[in-house]
């Protein structure tokens, strides 16, 4: 039996530095969220604590599956879960006033989550059967434009504009990825361009158009649309280099920071740890894109890269835009900052990237393996 002293052959072959990177990071987010409560375990931290636990386990598990099953069931799961979106719209159950979740009894299920990896797995599906001397041609682009623009829609209409930029953005950087022309994409974000004005008065809901034109001047209405981004650059800023102190922060325990330990987390850890936190937890998130990316550059087959590469990006998308959402440079478009924000689905999300990710690079070491024989 091979192995690292008593350690199992598959434990020893898992990446455990990215995993105790993941793991630095979501305690890190424990300590935030136990600080947002006042100093206290409930009602936060301990349940994101076990979810956790529970959801690194899936990740683990997911890591054992040979490459060639995400690669088979790439169109089937991503079948699934349009049906899925499908369901939500039909029978889905509405809170906050969004219709998200599905009710299954047992379990409350939010399939838009899923779809950001499932339309990775099902573009990159797409292009790894794709002939490379077809890549510049018109079929290479409208398939996979069908993909990404059913679940758009649909989980556009839920109503939920950050998820469906999520799902539209991964699909777009693995159609760049697989070599589809910058003209094409010059072309598409100039459609964009000229269809904003219209989506922004006619298809997007009041708030979400509120938002929008807010964020440009959030002081405009301070105590209105524009009070999440005031507190939190107000919380940001108050922090400093050094933050106040832990436990010590003022914006979040007094409650003037809205939604302080989900969307607004970086704030409330900002204002207590000030710049070198903030600092320093972009960088362990920087380090574990990177390693993703890595895993993609090594990958043999043009589906893993792809894969790999697009599941990193979808990491990078969910940390890009809650920064930028907190410091006021984006709308709030109510995106959580992965395995910090205190909520099931995001981190179950990054855990299932973070899984498939492991997968691919367990695979890229078998074959340098069997390269070195």
């Amino acid at each position: 039996m091979r192995g690292v002293g008593l350690v199992p052959e598959p434990l020893a072959q898992l990446p455990w530095r990215i995993i105790l990177l993941v793991l630095a990071i979501g305690g890190f987010g424990l300590v935030v969220l136990y600080s947002a409560a006042g100093g206290s375990l409930r009602p936060w931290a301990l349940s994101q604590g076990i979810k956790l636990v529970v959801f690194l386990g899936g990740a683990i598990v997911a890591s054992r599956v040979p490459e060639s099953w995400w690669k088979a069931g790439a169109w089937p799961v991503y079948a699934g879960i349009l049906i899925a979106l499908i369901g939500v719209e039909l029978l889905g159950a509405v809170k906050g006033g969004s219709q998200r979740w599905l009710d299954l009894g047992f379990i409350r299920i939010q399939p838009s989550e899923l779809m950001k990896p499932a339309i990775v797995l099902a573009v990159a599906r797409f292009y790894d059967m794709l002939p490379p001397n077809e890549i510049r041609r018109w079929g290479a682009i409208w398939p996979s434009a069908v993909l990404i623009g059913l679940p758009f829609v649909l989980v556009m209409t839920q109503p939920d504009l950050g998820t469906a930029l999520m799902i539209g953005a991964g699909g777009a950087t693995v159609m760049f990825l697989a070599g589809i022309p910058l003209r094409l994409f010059a072309g598409g974000a100039l459609s964009v361009a000229v269809a904003a004005p219209l989506a922004i008065n006619f298809l997007l809901h009041d708030y979400q158009r509120n938002r929008i034109l807010i964020f440009m001047d959030p002081e405009s209405d301070p105590l209105g649309t524009g009070y999440h981004i005031s507190q939190s650059k107000i919380a940001i800023g108050s922090g400093g280099v050094w933050g106040k102190g832990y436990l010590n922060g003022t914006q979040s325990h007094l409650d003037y920071l809205p939604e302080g330990h989900t969307d607004f987390v970086f704030a409330t850890m900002a204002e207590e740890w000030g710049l070198i936190g903030g600092c320093l937890l972009i960088l362990a998130f920087i380090l574990v894109i990177r390693w993703g990316l890595d895993v993609g550059q090594r990958a043999e087959s043009r589906f893993a890269r792809l894969t790999a590469a697009g599941l990193a990006t979808t990491i990078f998308f969910y940390v890009a835009i809650n920064l930028a959402m907190v410091m006021g440079l984006a709308p709030v478009v109510g995106i959580p900052l992965p395995l910090v924000s205190f909520g099931g689905s995001a981190s179950m999300t990054v855990m299932l990237c973070l899984g498939i990710l492991m997968s691919i690079d367990r695979q890229n070491r078998r074959a340098g393996r069997r390269g070195g024989l």
